[in-house]
């Protein structure tokens, strides 16, 4: 449900980066939070930022399922990966159709904008934008194949699989446009030739030493991690890659993706519990992660005031998540799309 750029709406909100929790009242104005105050008695309803997916490949939602077998560049790696040859064998009319759709399913469970790798040059950035148009979410496109510049920025293979990636960033930079490699998914070879480039953005560093995440770190460059693509596609079989805890131990920034439609559902709430089981992540990073990515398109993402924001309001009284001791660790662990009631988004 749209909610109306001014509004009050009181219940128990996590606030800031360091999500703290309060019961609140918080006002909007104009599509931003001008006030947030404290209140005694609240709705019992909870305030959460809503997510951002910080690395999709929402054109191979037309792939979904496929049955598949083979190396990660048989299926992935371009121009003539199995993903590849369908999305050329694609109407365009039906791979905007799965677009949208994977859209509102992200939006179902909570997601209000995504970062995409979009492939098919000027006309695969056009086809996201008419995916999304009319929808309250804002992508993030990173164009391939000649619409890096059309889009949002770059979003560039790994830097074996591209032959031009210097001429790539350098006509991606001229425009003013964000840059992200694909870097570390499979092996850590790639991961130096694509710092060399000073991106704004890296996807996965799955296999990234522990001297590349201190470049990293020290350059300051975020890293959207997909865990349960990684694991569907064979690329890790242990909790040490991606290499969460460090990142998070070296202070590093982390945003928390779900990769490919083709094997993974684009679903926030799905990768957080999945990151919570098996990498033993705190609830508040994990959350910070499926959070943060926001800045991408500019914005913090959190319940701030003087913001231009986006959140959810959940209802816990549906189910059992009332019983809930720590609202953030519920969140990252039970939430489902059952249970948000709303969703306020002021970013287009």
């Amino acid at each position: 449900m749209r909610q109306p750029e001014d509004c009050v709406i009181t219940g128990r909100a996590l606030l800031g980066e360091e999500l703290l929790e309060e019961d609140v009242s918080i006002t909007v104005s104009g599509g931003i939070i001008t006030s947030i105050e404290p209140v005694s008695r609240t709705s019992g309803l909870w305030i959460v930022p809503a997510f951002f997916n910080a690395h999709t490949h929402l054109g191979d939602t037309v792939a979904m399922d496929i049955p598949a077998r083979g190396s990660l560049a048989g299926l992935v790696k371009p121009p003539n990966g199995l993903k590849h040859r369908i999305l050329a064998a694609t109407p365009r009319a039906d791979l905007v159709r799965g677009m949208r759709a994977s859209i509102t399913t992200m939006m179902a469970t909570g997601t209000a904008g995504f970062a995409d790798f979009r492939e098919g040059g000027a006309d695969g950035v056009a086809a996201l934008r008419d995916a999304a148009a009319g929808l309250d979410c804002f992508p993030v496109i990173l164009g391939r194949d000649g619409g890096e510049t059309v889009g949002d920025g770059a979003g560039i293979s790994s830097v074996h699989d591209v032959k031009n990636a210097e001429e790539i960033v350098r006509t991606a930079r001229a425009a003013g446009k964000l840059v992200a490699f694909h870097a570390g998914e499979k092996n850590p070879d790639d991961i130096d030739e694509a710092l060399a480039f000073e991106p704004d953005l890296l996807v996965h560093c799955t296999h990234a030493t522990d001297a590349q995440m201190r470049r990293i770190v020290d350059m300051g460059i975020p890293v959207a991690v997909c865990p349960r693509s990684n694991w569907v596609l064979g690329v890790t079989r242990s909790p040490a890659h991606p290499p969460i805890a460090r990142i998070i131990e070296l202070g590093g920034t982390l945003y928390l993706g779900t990769d490919n439609v083709m094997f993974v559902q684009p679903d926030m709430l799905q990768e957080m519990a999945f990151t919570a089981t098996v990498y033993r992540a705190s609830p508040e990073e994990i959350l910070r992660a499926a959070i943060a990515g926001a800045r991408l398109a500019g914005v913090s993402g959190y319940l701030e005031e003087g913001q231009k924001t986006h959140f959810l309001v959940i209802d816990p009284s549906k189910g059992n998540l009332s019983f809930s001791r720590d609202i953030r660790a519920t969140i990252v662990k039970r939430l489902d799309s059952s249970s948000i009631g709303q969703n306020i988004l002021t970013l287009q």
